[in-house]
């Protein structure tokens, strides 16, 4: 079965991009971009795919993604006014906060934005008071423990409340079209997608029952990445996906919403060695890039980044750290590397969702910047073969 690799930067390409840039850098690419959106038009056909842009603004992302002809998961007026600013139209919009603000709702209003999700009475009000008519999908809550990120703690109705939820929709005046759901981040089978889509096809049969005529799915995102710890096929995963939409779905819209999925292989960062030190026994690495930097999701999205060194040498177990002064700025205790030196670079693979997206400038540090490896490749006299899909 097809599989599709990584942007994966060789040790040619790091070191020619260290020395023409400082360091830390991201590398972005938009070919990938684009491969991981084909990727799952091949194998989700019947679905519209809603980019989630919380996973990677990046402008130059959006841009490609729109040219494709991707719809948007947004989450906020600064979300909704950033595509608007692109003259990506409101229709192509999913406003998939279950909790909106009166700003979100005005910048709605302002940018024909008129889809979105809800699980909760006190929404349904605001919902119907700030955009009478809209449509909106129910989102229902799905367990799933195994997740890498189970969104599910925090948004989602329960099954047991779902038909009056959409049946109050409908009452308010609002067009209860649907129903939402999200297994949880990194799941690597199909098994949650199906449970789902058992318990949906339910509520879908029930809500006939009682005379709502559901036309909508949202099947969320989720879809996974490859990682060192957890081995799947996605291309079987899909398929199975696609089979169970086909049997039982073949005549409603379906939609998903990808964040991970679609940049997390696509970016590069190429951090380099700023000083060592012996602390308890264990060498200390400190980066040039950290927690508050592109290592964010080291905290908000529990991912335990690679680390690439061109170096050889027996590993052993060291810790790395970033540049700040907060002791808090540590991002790997007993990672095993290579000895390393002031100054060596390293290479951080599929680092594009959840890094750049949360990244700071405190205590004064600059982001990363962030470069386009389809540009700089020519610029620099690199050849596509020094970017390899691992």
């Amino acid at each position: 079965m097809k599989r599709l690799g990584c942007f994966q930067l060789s040790q040619e390409a790091v070191e020619r991009l260290a020395a023409n840039y400082e360091t830390p850098l991201l590398v972005l690419s938009l070919n990938q971009i684009e491969k991981n959106y084909r990727f799952l038009q091949e194998h989700l056909p019947q679905v519209k795919l809603h980019y989630a842009m919380k996973a990677n603004p990046h402008a130059r992302i959006l841009e490609r993604l729109s040219e494709l002809g991707s719809s948007f998961d947004v989450a906020s007026d600064g979300e909704i006014r950033t595509l608007a600013e692109m003259g990506i139209s409101g229709d192509r919009l999913i406003y998939a906060n279950p909790i909106k603000t009166e700003r979100g709702f005005k910048a709605c209003r302002d940018t024909g934005v008129h889809k979105f999700t809800f699980d909760s009475f006190s929404e349904v009000d605001k919902l119907a008071k700030a955009c009478p008519g809209a449509t909106v999908l129910l989102r229902l809550r799905i367990d799933n423990a195994q997740a890498h990120v189970d969104l599910n703690k925090k948004f989602g109705a329960p099954r047991e409340n779902a038909i009056a939820l959409l049946q109050a929709a409908q009452a308010a005046g609002l067009n209860a079209a649907g129903i939402a759901f999200h297994v949880g981040s990194q799941t690597v089978c199909s098994d949650p997608y199906l449970r789902a889509l058992d318990i949906t096809k339910e509520l879908f049969d029930e809500a006939r029952a009682v005379g709502l005529n559901l036309t909508t799915l949202d099947i969320g995102g989720g879809f996974p990445i490859p990682e060192s710890k957890v081995k799947f096929n996605l291309s079987e995963m899909l398929q199975q996906i696609a089979a169970r939409l086909e049997e039982d779905f073949a005549d409603v819209d379906i939609w998903a919403e990808p964040g991970r999925y679609m940049c997390g292989t696509a970016v590069n960062l190429i951090t380099s060695v700023i000083g060592i030190n012996e602390r308890n026994g264990q060498t200390w690495y400190f980066l040039d890039d950290g927690i508050y930097g592109t290592f964010s999701g080291v905290i908000f999205d529990q991912w335990d980044f690679k680390l690439i060194s061109f170096k050889k040498g027996k590993r052993h177990q060291a810790t790395f750290a970033g540049p700040s002064c907060d002791s808090l700025d540590i991002m790997f205790r007993g990672k095993m590397t290579v000895p390393l030196e002031v100054g060596d670079i390293l290479l951080v693979p599929a680092c594009g969702a959840y890094t750049s997206a949360s990244a700071t400038t405190f205590n004064g540090f600059h982001k990363a910047q962030i470069v386009i490896w389809e540009e700089v490749a020519q610029e620099l006299g690199l050849e596509e073969k020094l970017a390899a899909a691992v």
